[in-house]
């Protein structure tokens, strides 16, 4: 019976808990599918947490942030604010807050404080540590990179989810107006980030496992975990602040897309979001991680044999 009244693409007229199960399906399409505003943020910090362990906590610390920041917007939306959570221009001047939020993080990370300008997307004082190898140590000193805080997560899942695209729109002008009272405003929100917080935590922990199975030691691991994180933290925010302030000044461009025919949110279009998730995760994030593995392992191949056949 609930099944067929279940409308993920276009809800309408939904009532009693197909309210509720409609928030958290959308919730879980939310997050398996490519959105500017989790996964970027979500690849980087679980990389960068290299274990199972650390990479579902921080999944799960960005999520519950994100989840609290819904719930809020699906009261207010209830109280009659939606207008105002998904005003023309707000989401792009999010992304310039998201984008100077993730280069701050990817800075704190790399301990530094100067803007990483370099051709080939690498960050210039982490090549200090090709340096020290050469000059005989084994792998860096970890005084180069720092592990993220546990806040600095859920200070991005609770910006960010303030965001807003084609589920957001369901939430705050289809599902949380249709709640019977105030009390229970909050809950197709937060029955919503619930839904993206068990993929997102899923993801966390599978990014962190791929990074803690590299075939490296241990701090060589690390360092490659973070050096990805902190790569695509500052590399995909400076990529939204320049998205965020384009498509302040040019919204009508910006807004371009092409439809793709699917009837799934966030993969019916091919536009700026899709453009930012791939450059973060896939252009900087994947590609970093791939080239600084190779790089490692060739080091570690290459000591190896200079220890089996000494001078």
């Amino acid at each position: 019976m609930i099944g067929a009244v279940i409308n993920l693409w276009d809800p309408v007229h939904v009532t009693g808990l197909a309210i509720f199960v409609t928030a958290l399906i959308l919730g879980m399409v939310h997050g398996i599918t490519p959105d500017e505003h989790t996964w970027p943020i979500t690849f980087s910090y679980a990389i960068g947490s290299y274990s199972t362990k650390r990479g579902f906590r921080s999944g799960l610390i960005f999520s519950l942030a994100f989840t609290l920041q819904r719930a809020i917007a699906a009261e207010l939306a209830y109280l009659g604010f939606s207008r105002i959570l998904t005003l023309a221009g707000a989401d792009y001047a999010i992304y310039v807050v998201v984008g100077i939020l993730m280069a701050w993080a990817g800075l704190m990370i790399a301990r530094r404080s100067r803007l990483p300008f370099h051709f080939h997307l690498h960050i210039p004082w982490l090549q200090k540590d090709a340096a020290l190898v050469h000059s005989g140590q084994e792998f860096p000193t970890p005084g180069w990179v720092q592990d993220p805080r546990p806040w600095m997560p859920a200070v991005h899942g609770f910006v960010a989810g303030w965001g807003f695209g084609a589920f957001a729109i369901i939430i705050y002008t289809v599902l949380a107006p249709a709640m019977p009272s105030p009390l229970l405003g909050w809950v197709p929100g937060a029955l919503f980030g619930i839904g993206t917080t068990i993929v997102q935590v899923l993801a966390g922990a599978a990014f962190g496992r791929y990074a803690s199975r590299r075939g490296l030691p241990p701090e060589a691991v690390r360092h490659v975990a973070l050096t990805v994180a902190g790569r695509t933290l500052t590399w995909g925010g400076l990529a939204f602040v320049v998205g965020g302030v384009f498509g302040l000044a040019f919204p009508q461009v910006a807004n371009l897309s092409f439809a793709t025919g699917i009837q799934v949110h966030n993969l019916d279009q091919i536009g700026m979001p899709l453009f930012l998730v791939v450059f973060a995760v896939v252009g900087v994030g994947v590609t970093s991680l791939i080239r600084e593995t190779r790089s490692w392992s060739r080091r570690q191949a290459a000591q190896g044999a200079a220890a089996s056949h000494p001078a």
